[in-house]
């Protein structure tokens, strides 16, 4: 099965054919699905942890968790727009993970390896005041972390959003609008 992408051995259709497979109880379609997605999950992982370790451990969740919900895919969508929210959902409890880890260890989160605003994109999901934005919205405004996620750390397009998130358009699009005034003023370097 070559893809047309370079870097991608999959093509979407040929994804989503094996995560049909592989939720039909196929074994070797689930291995297959996994090898050709985890390229993906693990590049979706980098964006929002910013050491490497980190995102393998959480990428590692993601495989774990798109193995035992593949399921819950209702393949209204591409597969792999499903996986993207499992990985990313994978990669903040990671990150909340280590982060209660180190505050029970004692360790002061605020001032440790703060990223430079100047020399760190917020598109790259790289820096720690957005993960720490986005569990403040989470905590005040849930339903906005997943489009916001979604649509302006990811790229994805709004249609899939809306089909990923089962919600109306004009709702994806609001929901990220009030997400975005109400995570700019909690990110550094931002006016």
């Amino acid at each position: 099965m070559a893809g047309q992408s370079g870097w991608d051995p999959t093509t979407p259709d040929e994804i989503d054919d094996l995560a049909r497979r592989a939720q039909d109880g196929d074994r070797d379609a689930l291995e297959a699905l996994l090898g050709a997605v985890r390229p993906r999950a693990l590049n979706v992982c980098r964006g929002v942890l910013p050491y490497s370790a980190d995102a393998e451990d959480a990428c590692q969740e993601a495989l774990i968790n798109i193995s035992r919900k593949i399921g819950s895919w209702h393949g209204n969508g591409r597969f792999t727009t499903w996986m993207h929210a499992v990985a990313v959902n994978s990669a903040r409890s990671t990150y909340r993970r280590l982060k209660n880890q180190a505050t029970a260890s004692g360790i002061d989160v605020a001032e440790v390896d703060r990223p430079d605003p100047r020399t760190t994109s917020v598109i790259a999901g790289t820096r720690l005041d957005l993960l720490e934005a986005m569990e403040s919205l989470e905590r005040d405004h849930p339903q906005f972390v997943e489009p916001l996620l979604l649509r302006d750390v990811y790229g994805l397009p709004y249609d899939e959003i809306a089909r990923l998130v089962e919600a109306p358009l004009g709702t994806v699009k609001a929901q990220i609008h009030h997400g975005r005034k109400l995570v700019r003023p909690m990110l550094r370097g931002q006016e």
